[in-house]
This record gives structure tokens, sequence and C-alpha cells, in this order.
């Protein structure tokens, strides 16, 4: 087995790679971890196939949408971070898809009843209400998001421990009370913790730049010493266990809103 690289080398490699868009196969070989049973990606494409209007919110740099079989006649996406905004028009204009730049406030910039399905892989914020606005009666919201307490064993390794509101925060059920009262029905609502594992600082390091809401204000400068840490119990162990959170959840628009 080769021998790792020096702390050094590992952090300054993986402070100049970029991070745009959302692409994670930098970490290949150096993280894994493991997908929710329901595969995402796959779901979201059969639906697209078989609607005539779609939107995708926070579209990143459009990797997802990018990779399904068949986009519907009219796809849409929304994207808030200027680097992607790029990078997922690059990707997904040849494809059919518009990318509209939005600050990920609302209102969403679309008419009322526009689309038969928005999806929205890992949402940073979800806004209910517009959500419900834009869908056409009948219409669906689709969605894989980030649950509670996800990757906290490397959060709290920096951050220390986090209160319990900050813990249980995303939560699944929270996320179908507010999909209910938008006036959305709730058809599926599924959650898994997955297993998560990263085999050299570098891998980490990377990890914080781009996932910026886990560590805020994430550097190496004022990390360093934990870094160092890390690096050593990585060495030692073979590698830095975490557990990722996920849910799904499909909500189905009804004919009134009651709003």
């Amino acid at each position: 087995m080769s021998r790792m690289r020096e702390f050094e080398e590992l952090v300054a490699e993986a402070e100049a790679v970029s991070v745009e868009g959302w692409d994670f196969s930098w970490l290949e070989g150096r993280a894994t971890e493991e997908r929710p049973s329901w595969g995402y990606q796959r779901a979201m494409g059969e639906r697209l196939a078989r609607v005539g209007a779609a939107l995708d919110i926070q579209t990143g740099g459009g990797e997802v949408l990018a990779g399904v079989p068949k986009l519907p006649p009219v796809m849409a996406a929304t994207e808030s971070w200027p680097p992607n905004v790029a990078k997922a028009t690059a990707l997904l204009h040849p494809l059919g898809a518009v990318v509209v730049a939005d600050a990920d406030e609302p209102p969403l910039p679309f008419a009322d009843a526009a689309f038969d399905l928005v999806t929205s892989r890992h949402p940073v914020t979800v806004w209910w209400e517009e959500i419900a606005r834009v869908l056409r009666p009948g219409g669906t919201y689709f969605s894989q998001q980030v649950g509670p307490a996800s990757v906290f064993e490397l959060v709290e390794y920096f951050l220390g421990p986090q209160p319990e509101e900050v813990r249980r925060a995303r939560h699944p059920e929270d996320a179908r009370r507010a999909a209910e009262a938008a006036g959305l029905e709730v058809v599926d609502l599924r959650a898994e913790s997955l297993r998560t594992e990263f085999f050299d600082i570098g891998a980490v390091v990377y990890f914080l730049r781009k996932v910026v809401w886990m560590v805020p204000g994430f550097s190496v400068e004022q990390y360093q010493d934990r870094l160092r840490e890390l690096d050593e119990e990585i060495r030692r162990e073979g590698s830095f266990v975490a557990h990722t959170t996920r849910f799904l959840i499909e909500g189905r628009r009804k004919s009134d809103r009651g709003i």
C-alpha cells in the first residue's frame, strides 16, 4: 500500500482545486458516501419523462438534471451562484433547458400554475408557498433533501457540540408540515442515515470548501491545528467516519391550496 502524502501537500492540493458546480468526482478514491436506496436521479428522470413542463430549483451546475434520459418539452432550471449559472447554462442549453439566474428568494420568476413538476436535489432553502404557486393543480414536487445533523461528526469536530435546535433542523416531519400548510398533499416521505468516510485530510478540506454551510467561514488557516489533529486520526484509524442524512419528499398540489 502506498504511503499517504504529507499533510501540507494534501491540504495545498485541496485548496487549489475548483469547487464550482455540484460534481464531487474529485473525491473519488479519497472519500465515499452511501447512496439512498430510492435512487433520486433515476426516479426524477422517470417523472420528467411523463410531463410537459418542469422546473428544477437550485440546479447547481446542472449535473443531476443533465444526467436524466429525457427532458420534457418545457424545461427550466434556477440557480443563484454565478459560476454555477454559467456552468449549468453550458451543460443544459444544448439539451433544451433554459437556466434562469435567481436569488433563491421569493418570488420564483414564473407565473402561477406554470409547471407539472418541480424538482430539487439538496436545496439550501425551500419556499413551499412558491413551489405550490408555480405548480398546476395536481402537479407534484419531488425532492431529495439533506436531513437533520448530516455529517455532524465532522461539523462538531470543528465547531464543538451543537445545540439540539441546530441538530434537529431540516427534520423531514417539519418539511411535511410546511408542505401541507402550503397546500401540498405529501404522498411520499422517506429518510435514511448513510455512512460517509474520508480517507485523507485533503478530502475533508475539499468537502468543507465545497459544502460551505457545514462549517461557516471555514478556512485552512483558521482551523490549521484541528486539521492537523484530524490528519493524525485518519492516518491512525484509516478513515474518519460520519453519517449523512437524506430524506425524499413528494407532494402533490391540491386543487384548492387552502390559502
